[in-house]
């Protein structure tokens, strides 16, 4: 077995936390909201996921550095990485696509 590559499980990471429809709603919800961050109360309205699954699915985005919490009083904000989440499209975009090279026709 070839040894581990660091980019390539960071991305694997990344990506597997993106690979669930709720998680990449969340991630849609909070990269279209705020700058300062989306309140996870307003997260919970908009998708109607329970609380508790709510957190779980945060937590496994926070984790992937996808978001990013900050707590103001007793509501915390998710803000977007957009560095991680512009580096995770750039590598799947020059490494899985060759740069577009087949063009508009690919399958």
């Amino acid at each position: 077995m070839a040894p581990s590559d660091p980019v390539l499980d960071l991305h694997v990471r990344r990506l597997k936390a993106l690979g669930h429809a709720a998680r990449l709603a969340i991630v849609r919800v909070v990269v279209q909201g705020p700058e300062g961050g989306t309140p996870a109360g307003e997260i919970q309205a908009r998708l109607g996921i329970p609380g508790s699954t709510l957190s779980h699915h945060l937590s496994e985005l926070t984790q992937a550095g996808l978001l990013q919490p900050s707590r103001q009083g007793t509501t915390i904000r998710y803000a977007a990485c957009f560095d991680h989440l512009r580096a995770l499209t750039d590598y799947v975009w020059e490494n899985c696509c060759g740069s577009g090279r087949c063009g508009p026709d690919c399958p």
